[in-house]
């Protein structure tokens, strides 16, 4: 059951490949890396699962790898120093390549160190869990976190492949499975109406890791985002559509200093915000709001914004958002199913009103 998608960008294109098993391949893990080094860079949580099949599959590599503590707090500039630091000690040069194998995470901060070392040098994607495998393993957006918000020091670093095993989905917390639904939901709900009611049709196969339900959910979900990507590398127009609900969940991470909701959950209220915000001043109806919550909900999705959250601080955090224009909050709101648009001009007011109301239906 393999599926390919290409991530057509001229000669910086990639492949996405996704196969159960395939992290059993030593032969497809080796056939990435063409340096004499790697370094591969994992958590506490996957790599007692996963490491030692990567490590086998680069024997003939000059080998080291950084396991790190699991959480969002080690997205930072200190994790990125001991990552660069890992690649000197090892005396990397510019053929040397980055094993990120992990959730988004690690992808996003070993993009980032691949990014930076001497100029730029490969990396490979290995996400772990379904929010990477969908969305952050694809595109090239490496970043890291300050405390004052979310991936505001970062680089476009495009991955040189991306290796997706739905297997690995298996081992997976619940909560960490249901959180990465949330942005296979905002690809039907920003573009593709049919895919949001195939969804509809298929959450409780979804939840269940049904193989045929769950490989088709991530190849539709990445040929979408493939193909935003190879229209819009660098966001500058159609790309910021994929940020469908991260303005408000962004927010809500940075609020609770990445201890409260995870992100995929942190989306999930915030889509819910964005289709409020826009019935409340007249985009679209309350129905198609419904709908969305409706899913999520099936999904195991939170849909409201803790009580603990004050709206006019979540409303500071926005400000902030690397999104934000000339001062101006930039919001992706929607006119219905499939139909997503940036909206730059919101009132304020009319912000504020919906994050007062909490992601209330």
């Amino acid at each position: 059951m393999k599926r390919v998608v290409e991530v057509q960008l001229g000669v910086r294109s990639y492949p996405v490949t996704i196969a159960p098993g395939l992290l059993d391949d030593p032969a497809a893990i080796k056939a990435t890396v063409t340096g004499r080094h790697a370094l591969i860079v994992s958590n506490e949580v996957v790599a007692p699962l996963a490491l030692e099949r990567v490590r086998q599959a680069l024997a003939t590599h000059g080998l080291a790898s950084v396991v790190l503590p699991d959480g969002e707090v080690q997205k930072s500039l200190a994790s990125t120093d001991r990552l660069l630091t890992a690649l000197a000690k090892m005396g990397a040069s510019r053929d040397a390549t980055l094993i990120a194998l992990g959730g988004g995470v690690i992808g996003d901060l070993a993009g980032f160190a691949a990014a930076l070392w001497m100029r730029g040098v490969p990396f490979v994607q290995i996400p772990t869990t379904l929010l990477a495998m969908v969305d952050s393993s694809v595109g090239g957006k490496t970043a890291v976190n300050l405390t004052q918000g979310k991936n505001l020091v970062g680089a476009f670093h495009q991955p040189r492949a991306v290796l997706i095993d739905p297997n690995l989905l298996a081992t997976l917390p619940k909560r960490e499975l249901r959180a990465g639904f949330a942005e296979v939901v905002k690809y039907g709900a920003i573009g593709d109406h049919a895919f949001f009611s195939w969804l509809e049709h298929h959450a409780e196969a979804l939840l269940m890791l049904k193989s045929d339900s769950t490989v088709e959910a991530i190849e539709r979900s990445v040929r979408h985002k493939a193909g935003v990507v190879a229209r819009d590398e660098r966001e500058d127009g159609e790309r910021a559509l994929l940020n469908f609900g991260h303005t408000f969940g962004h927010a809500i991470e940075t609020l609770g200093e990445y201890h409260g909701l995870n992100h995929g959950e942190a989306v999930a209220v915030g889509m819910v915000l964005a289709a409020e915000l826009s019935a409340r001043i007249g985009m679209a109806s309350s129905a198609d709001l419904n709908r969305l919550n409706d899913l999520l909900v099936r999904l195991g999705l939170p849909t409201r914004i803790p009580p603990a959250y004050a709206a006019e601080k979540l409303l500071d955090a926005m400000r902030l958002d690397k999104k934000a224009l000339s001062g101006q909050i930039r919001l992706i709101l929607w006119r219905g199913i499939g139909h997503a648009e940036i909206v730059a001009s919101v009132p304020e007011a009319k912000i504020l009103e919906t994050l007062r109301a909490g992601g209330a239906v």
